[in-house]
């Protein structure tokens, strides 16, 4: 399951169990986070910053979406789990380009290295451009085209507790351009991860989009999507394959979503009855088997319980809910793609290239 890329290694084992000032410094930012969790717990459904949950990774998009508790050497895995940065990743820069619906296109760059033998920071950049779209009054009137656009300038520092026990926080601004609207927001993700390199073992705990807005795009406020996840992942049998499980949206039990007819026609809310436990308990889940016969290439295949049971009145096919990728390296260099179907009608195609320096 330990994708090792060239130059990069597991965690520092020489870290002990010391927990010097970065530790201090990392559980006074959970406080922080804490605090900011109280305040958005019970903050769920739409909203306006839904974006800061797709992932740039390819790796964690071949997996169902989720890839908090993969553990390698990749500085995209960032965005789903600070503590997945670690020492061992050496010195990197990667780009990543996402295909996402209709005209949508998103875009992220990355740059990260180790800091001493039990610490690594990392900076990024994620744009995502919405196409152009047509702009009219409330009374109907023709004002144009315009195109929504969204960015996140990010900041990332982590550290080994232990030579198995890694954590980390990634610091976020947010910049929202919706025609004449505008809005910024500061946001935080603070993660933990244990991987036991014996056992193939590797556990995470995420807390993610603690934080609010700055600035408002008018007079309502808009929440972040605030969620708490748990991620699992064990190689199997000592082989060349490996389980991910991830739990996430853990500070609600149910998910809202709506009962759409046959024809499209939205019904309204779905029946309290409707929310039997195990679909329920389902939808809070995400499955990802991979293959990885060398340290150099993996082939993934994910499954989205919760996307599959939501395209289920827009007459889904086969696909929905699915996803697929592989990544290869070769010397210096890693390549990543992607493939899923959120929709029945539309697909995402992702692309990840890293050099390692």
């Amino acid at each position: 399951m330990f994708v090792n890329f060239s130059k990069a290694g597991g965690q520092s084992p020489d870290a002990g169990c010391r927990m010097p000032g970065a530790w201090r410094r990392i559980m006074a930012a959970g406080g922080a986070l804490a605090f900011s969790a109280v305040c958005a717990f019970g903050q769920l459904g739409a909203n306006a910053y839904s974006f800061l949950d797709v992932s740039s990774s390819t790796h964690a998009l071949a997996l169902g979406g989720y890839g908090i508790a993969v553990a390698g050497p990749d500085p995209m895995l960032v965005d789903q789990n600070p503590a997945l940065l670690g020492p061992e990743i050496g010195r990197v820069a990667a780009l990543s380009y996402m295909r996402y619906f209709g005209s949508s296109n998103f875009a992220a760059a990355r740059f990260a290295q180790a800091a001493g033998e039990r610490g690594a920071w990392g900076i990024g950049v994620r744009y995502l451009d919405y196409g152009k779209i047509d702009g009219y009054t409330q009374d109907g009137s023709y004002t144009g085209t315009f195109k929504p656009q969204d960015m996140v300038v990010e900041g990332t520092y982590s550290h080994d507790f232990t030579d198995r026990l890694r954590g980390g926080i990634n610091a976020k601004l947010v910049y929202s351009n919706y025609e004449e609207y505008s809005a910024v927001a500061l946001a935080a993700d603070l993660g933990l991860n244990y991987y036991d390199e014996e056992k193939d073992l590797s556990l995470a705990l995420v807390i993610k989009n603690a934080g609010g807005q700055v600035k408002r795009f008018k007079d309502s406020y808009d929440h972040l999507p605030f969620d708490v996840q748990l991620g699992y992942m064990q190689g199997l049998a000592n082989g060349p394959f490996s389980l991910a499980i991830t739990a996430h949206h853990l500070t609600h039990w149910k998910l809202p979503y709506y009962n759409h007819g046959q024809n499209g026609s939205q019904n309204g809310d779905i029946d309290e009855a409707d929310y039997k436990f195990i679909p329920t308990f389902f939808r809070h889940l995400t499955f990802g088997l991979q293959y990885s016969p060398s340290d150099r290439f993996y082939v993934a295949l994910g499954y989205n319980y919760k996307t599959r049971g939501d395209m289920s009145g827009y007459q889904r096919n086969f696909l929905s809910g699915f996803s697929l990728g592989l990544g290869l390296n070769v010397k210096d260099f890693a390549l990543g793609v992607s493939f899923s179907q959120p929709h029945k009608s539309a697909y995402t195609l992702g692309l990840n290239l890293a050099y390692y320096l």
